[in-house]
Parts: C-alpha cells; sequence; structure tokens
C-alpha cells in the first residue's frame, strides 16, 4: 500500500454514436427497421498521481488543436470534442504546471489520449508506454492498415519513451501497469494500492462506459481492435476485483470522474 493521492483533470467532452461504445446498442428490428441514432456523451479526463517516488500524470487528452484541423474532418465529425484547451491550462487550474510533472503514464495512443504529449517534446519526462501500442501506433499512420484514430502528430515526437515490454509491470510501490489489449494492443491499465482507498484500477479505455465492464458489453467494431483480447483483458479485471475489492474506474464514465472528484 502507498501514500498516494489521484487529482481529476477534466479536459472536455466527446459525443457520438452510442453504437461505438457499446455494441449493437441500436438495432433494427423488422417493425423498425431503420431506428433513429442515439448520440452520447462523454468526458475526456486525464488524472494526476501525487505519489512518493514523483507527480504522475496518466494520459494527456486531446490536442487542443482537434477541431482545427489536428484531428482529420471525418474523424472530429465521429468524435466531436468540445471543452478543448491546452494541457498546460488544464493542469494550472489543478495547481500544477508542465514541469511538475516526474513521469507521463500513457495508456494508449488515440487522439483523444495522447495529444498533449507536445507539452512534454524535448524534455526528459519518461513517457511510459507499452511496446506493442507504439509498434501499431506507428504500423497505423504509416501503412493503409491499422486503426484510423491514431494521429501521428501526436505521438511521432522528441520524447523520453519508456518501453514497457511485459504484461505486468511494477513501476512503483504500489503502482502496477498492467497490459490489457482489446481495445487497442497496447493498452495499459494502472492498478494502485492506496492507503486510504485500498485497490483502485484506473482500467481506461478497457472500458469506454460503465456497462463495457459491468455487463460485460464490447465496445463497438470502431473501437475495437480485438474482440477476443478485449474479453481476455475482462476477465484480468475481474479477477483482480474480486481478489482484492478493488474499484474499477472506466476510461470515459461520467459517474467515475465524479467518484474521483469526491475521493473514490
Amino acid at each position: 500500500m502507498v501514500d498516494a493521492t489521484l487529482t481529476p483533470i477534466d479536459r472536455g467532452t466527446v459525443t457520438s454514436d452510442v453504437n461505438n461504445a457499446v455494441e449493437g446498442y441500436v438495432r433494427g428490428t423488422a417493425n423498425d427497421p431503420d431506428p433513429e441514432t442515439m448520440m452520447g456523451e462523454g468526458p475526456v479526463y486525464n488524472v494526476i498521481i501525487e505519489h512518493p517516488e514523483g507527480t504522475i500524470l496518466w494520459d494527456t487528452g486531446s490536442h487542443p488543436a482537434a477541431a482545427d484541423g489536428h484531428w482529420p474532418d471525418d474523424l472530429y465529425a465521429t468524435f466531436e470534442h468540445t471543452g478543448l484547451r491546452p494541457l498546460e491550462d488544464d493542469l494550472a487550474d489543478a495547481g500544477y504546471a508542465v514541469d511538475d510533472v516526474d513521469y507521463v503514464i500513457q495508456t494508449h495512443l488515440h487522439l483523444d489520449h495522447a495529444g498533449g504529449l507536445y507539452a512534454f517534446e524535448g524534455t526528459d519526462t519518461p513517457i511510459v508506454a507499452h511496446e506493442d501500442e507504439l509498434k501499431h501506433a506507428y504500423y497505423s499512420v504509416t501503412t493503409d492498415e491499422g486503426d484510423d484514430a491514431y494521429v501521428r502528430g501526436d505521438f511521432d515526437r522528441d520524447l523520453a519513451w519508456e518501453i514497457v515490454h511485459r504484461d505486468r509491470r511494477q513501476l512503483f510501490d504500489g503502482l502496477e501497469l498492467l497490459h490489457l489489449p482489446g481495445h487497442t494492443p497496447g493498452l495499459l491499465g494502472v492498478k494502485l494500492d492506496l492507503d486510504d482507498t485500498g485497490t483502485v484500477i484506473l482500467a481506461g479505455d478497457q472500458a469506454y462506459t460503465r456497462a463495457n465492464y459491468e455487463y460485460g458489453l464490447p465496445m463497438g467494431g470502431y473501437l475495437l481492435w480485438s474482440k477476443r483480447d478485449w474479453l481476455e483483458s475482462l476477465r484480468t479485471l475481474e479477477d483482480l476485483e474480486r481478489r482484492h475489492d478493488a474499484r474499477i474506474v472506466c476510461g470515459h464514465a461520467a459517474e467515475d470522474l465524479e467518484a474521483m472528484r469526491e475521493g473514490l
């Protein structure tokens, strides 16, 4: 257990077809073959982890120019992001500067999670990411295959990468990294064993919403690299929750963001 605290940083709101977050959420029937699409909102947030080993930033959110050409037009139309601001401004509102951040844990490199990496370009701040994620991100932006949700300008920078190669890695006392492939090949979860709260697992986009985790409903095909791997990662989280009485925090769930604001 470790004496560490979590401070969430709200980075705006993404609006998209709910079928992206939950596979088959809106389904046609013989009586209603063309049902109306439902749009849903979800927060984008980062977390400051104050740990005895240093100040850690979990994810970096979307690039502030996402709506002004940094994201491809079709992607912005699919995942409209409002409330965009520079990472530096949102950190400042939480009482931090970029220079205060000792480590960045980059859960994955999708455009709504890696857009603030520009703030660490040319610095020696370690950017922790999984080997499989970095490889897949470059594969996606340099070929016609892979995943459309990566933007090369987010991560193809002069950054001090610290690469994770294994399925689990103890980064610091009471802070373990979990490889949870499915949403992407190299998604990282963070398991925290906290003195006051107990075990908390920042699952990131392994579970975009509470429904993904609580009911085992996978994300839609647009957000799922591998359903088989996603299901195996879900079982990993369920096992950890059971064995450690852990609190699972989902990647874009408004209720989880609010719970962190209130101290879990």
